[in-house]
């Protein structure tokens, strides 16, 4: 059985090759007292509930011409939320007139298309509220991985992940593993061109963050974090906005909240 793969590649067999695509958002907000910390868990927890990540989740699969085979979601208590899918092939359309659109390296769709089909994946979404015990800054995070065999690269949903969430920060991670063969029997370990995932992210919201790479090309690994450029104290403060406070207080909260983010988007603790 021979399968075409793209632009001049032809497979012997089905595409083996594993697509693996993290994407962790980090939302960060200032909660001064207990009960703003309450009411902000309570609210991230009702806004990404596992009802919402589950339609979430369905319209990545939507995006990526692939069926539902499995749902499992779960609330937890006392907060947080996870969502496995597993899914399968689905064809769309016809695939000759879509497979140019496979593996390019553009910003995918947003819902109203869908660009290709996949098999033997699926997609998995965990939350994370977390507070600091004494500074009063509050996070939450989500973690979506969506892990494809075949053909398509799972990066074509990022674009509607990334409009998905609220996000202060951004890691995005993305790997290929594993091989497939052409008809002449040569392993193939990579079956498109990629040098940042940064080319699968629209301008207009590259434009919004500042950027960092760490990519390792030979072993098809990829890495791209962001970080919100643009700061206003009043969408991180819960309930209240910043001319409830003195200049010196909004100066303190502003200068937590800008550390905070910054040791989330190095990687690192900084000291006083």
């Amino acid at each position: 059985m021979i399968h075409p793969s793209g632009p001049g590649i032809t497979l012997h067999g089905f595409n083996n090759l594993t697509k693996s695509l993290s994407f962790n958002m980090f939302d960060v907000c200032y909660t001064q007292t207990k009960q703003e910390r309450e009411d902000y868990t309570a609210y991230i927890d009702e806004e990404y509930n596992a009802e919402r990540l589950t339609k979430i989740l369905r319209t990545v699969t939507e995006i990526i011409g692939a069926h539902v085979l499995n749902i499992a979601q779960q609330d937890y208590e006392p907060q947080g939320a996870s969502v496995t899918m597993l899914i399968s092939e689905g064809p769309v359309g016809v695939p000759g007139e879509q497979r140019k659109d496979y593996n390019d390296e553009s910003p995918g769709p947003l819902p109203e298309a869908v660009v290709a089909h996949l098999d033997k994946s699926h997609i998995t979404v965990h939350t994370y509220p977390e507070y600091h015990p004494s500074e009063g800054i509050s996070t939450f995070r989500a973690d979506i991985d969506v892990s494809t065999c075949g053909e398509i690269s799972p990066l074509k949903a990022l674009h509607y992940l990334i409009h998905s969430f609220d996000t202060d920060i951004m890691t995005i991670d993305y790997r290929v593993r594993g091989f497939t063969r052409d008809i002449d029997g040569n392993k193939l370990f990579i079956d498109h061109e990629i040098s940042s995932i940064q080319n699968y992210i629209p301008d207009e919201v590259k434009e919004q963050f500042d950027m960092i790479d760490v990519n390792v090309y030979q072993e098809n690994i990829f890495h791209t974090k962001c970080k919100l450029k643009k700061f206003d104290l009043d969408n991180y403060l819960f309930g209240y906005s910043k001319d409830k406070l003195t200049q010196g207080q909004q100066d303190d909260i502003t200068a937590q909240l800008k550390r905070e983010m910054d040791e989330i988007y190095y990687g690192r603790n900084f000291g006083d």
